[in-house]
């Protein structure tokens, strides 16, 4: 194709513009662009000239005649061209001078339903628009946000809470109370309703049914609940992006909740922004459904024993604090039992070393107070290494089943509730319609009928954007799956450290208790 700008800028300046342009046009333009934007591909246009049934010399003359930079057309330029189509189809010599005698539209070129000529467009391998090119590590390495608890600003009443958030990312920290979480978390549901979005935990307890050490667990559980919320949200592969979130992490006024939702207002939820949420369809496989089915039961199952590893670990680690809870009371009984000055009675033999050895049992509970605190360093270990990474996992997993409910519940039912409304109202018109009532009320109906009938019509798009975002948040599942190796990898690093430590506390004590009791330690002498 060569290069006519001047040519091409008069005519689609001039003649050819936005009021005469026929409504086919757009269509052909829908039906053929890039679906990353306006542009139609040279390939894709050659693909239409062979539809036209024109002789090479016409198609000839038609290409030199329309303008491509870089292996696109613009939408102009494919205007340009069907009017010339259209121009050689009724054996006229295709030129742009010929744009100058119309007054009004132009002609409609012969080229079929639109809806057919979508065959024609190729999608460039690396627009897949539905695979997310993610893995673990760089999902996890998008952000790392920490959450800590405040009480020296505001005590440890749960209405006062305050947390401080550090986004590594940013780097910077702000100040958040549960409810700004809650407006957050709030906002990113109407935002982003066919997306993974991590529930919140429970705003409070119940007053009076806790004791005030339950009270703070409450509180540091519920610290480490909005921890994991937030670096979910923050590694998503679509909300990292998006100014909600940055909002939330950065934004250091008065009044975080006005700016968060001043930010939601400028734009609509995800499908009116997301450029390809009117053609999710065309990108979906034609298996869909079986495939979100046999997805959705497999992660159900992998969630089940996602559960079940973390209720063990879970025992593991308080078995761990009972651990140290023991050994501290038995280094304690045994200091009591060494602390008791009364003489030995007269039947005792005078050759016992009792006394010798009571004294002696005072010092060993200094080592069996390091034994209890490597006890309850190993149970936090097991807490923060082991179960905070399962309940991580946990908390996405739990998501994506709330999102597939609420697609079913939501999208779906609605649909449905939609499509009964039209067919009700469908009734009633056969029933005007037979009736002969006035004129005036079947107009109406029949204005209910065609609003009815657009809702339905976006309702169907919202359906398969749905669907299509549920195919991605498929993939994040199973992008996420190999953090069982980072959990596996935590579980056995906990215990060769704990048992390493401890093991050089026993090993410490034990020739110890040699010198104390003689070479014949309780170790060694049979009973």
């Amino acid at each position: 194709m060569c290069s006519s700008a001047h040519m091409t800028s008069r005519a689609m300046a001039g003649e050819i513009n936005e009021g005469s342009v026929p409504a086919y046009y757009r269509e052909v333009h829908e039906a053929i662009c890039c679906r990353t934007d306006e542009r139609v591909q040279t390939e894709v246009f050659q693909r239409l000239l062979q539809r036209t049934d024109l002789s090479k010399a016409a198609i000839s003359q038609i290409a030199e005649h329309v303008d491509s930079t870089d292996g696109f057309l613009t939408k102009l330029s494919l205007y340009k061209a069907l009017a010339l189509i259209a121009l050689a189809q009724q054996g006229k010599q295709p030129s742009p001078k010929l744009f100058e005698s119309f007054i009004q539209e132009l002609p409609k070129p012969q080229l079929g339903e639109p809806r057919e000529l979508r065959a024609l467009r190729m999608q460039p391998a690396q627009d897949d628009v539905l695979t997310l090119a993610q893995t673990l590590e760089t999902l996890l390495a998008k952000d790392t946000v920490q959450v800590e608890l405040i009480p020296e600003k505001k005590g440890l009443f749960l209405k006062h809470v305050e947390y401080q958030v550090t986004s590594q990312r940013y780097r910077i920290s702000v100040y958040r109370r549960y409810s700004d979480f809650d407006v957050f978390h709030e906002l990113l549901l109407q935002k982003f309703a066919y997306r993974i979005v991590p529930a919140l935990p429970p705003k409070r307890i119940l007053k009076g049914v806790l004791t005030s050490v339950s009270e703070r667990e409450f509180i540091e559980g519920r610290k480490r609940a909005l921890n994991r919320f937030i670096n979910l949200v923050a590694r998503h592969p679509f909300f990292s992006e998006d100014e909600l979130v940055k909002t939330f992490l950065t934004f250091s006024g008065s009044d975080v909740q006005t700016r968060l939702r001043d930010t939601c207002k400028k734009s609509g939820d995800e499908f009116m922004t997301n450029r390809v949420a009117t053609q999710a369809k065309e990108y979906l496989p034609a298996d869909i459904q079986a495939q979100f089915s046999t997805s959705r039961e497999l992660i159900k199952n992998i969630h089940i024993s996602f559960q079940k590893l973390r209720d063990r670990a879970e025992k593991m680690a308080e078995r761990s604090k009972e651990n140290a809870t023991d050994l501290l009371q038995f280094g304690r009984e045994l200091s009591a039992l060494g602390s008791d000055a009364s003489t030995l009675p007269s039947l005792a033999p005078s050759q016992s070393s009792w006394g010798t050895l009571r004294q002696s049992l005072k010092s060993l509970s200094v080592e069996f107070a390091v034994l209890s605190d490597k006890a309850a360093q190993q149970g936090r270990r097991e807490e923060d290494d082991v179960v905070e990474k399962l309940n991580f996992f946990l908390d996405l997993l739990q998501s994506y089943r709330d999102l597939c409910e609420r697609h079913e519940k939501g999208v779906l039912h609605e649909h449905q509730k939609a499509l009964h409304k039209y067919g009700v109202m469908k009734r009633q018109m056969m029933s005007a319609t037979v009736q002969s009532k006035e004129q005036a009320s079947v107009e109406q109906l029949e204005s209910r009928i065609v609003q009815q009938e657009s809702a339905i019509q976006t309702m169907e798009l919202r359906n398969y954007f749905s669907l299509f975002c549920l195919h991605q948040e498929t993939q994040l599942i199973f992008t996420y799956l190999p953090i069982t190796s980072h959990i596996l990898g935590a579980f056995v690093n906990s215990q060769v450290q704990g048992h390493k430590e401890m093991g050089e506390v026993w090993n410490e004590l034990q020739p110890r208790l040699g010198c104390l009791f003689g070479s014949k330690n309780g170790l060694k002498t049979p009973i």
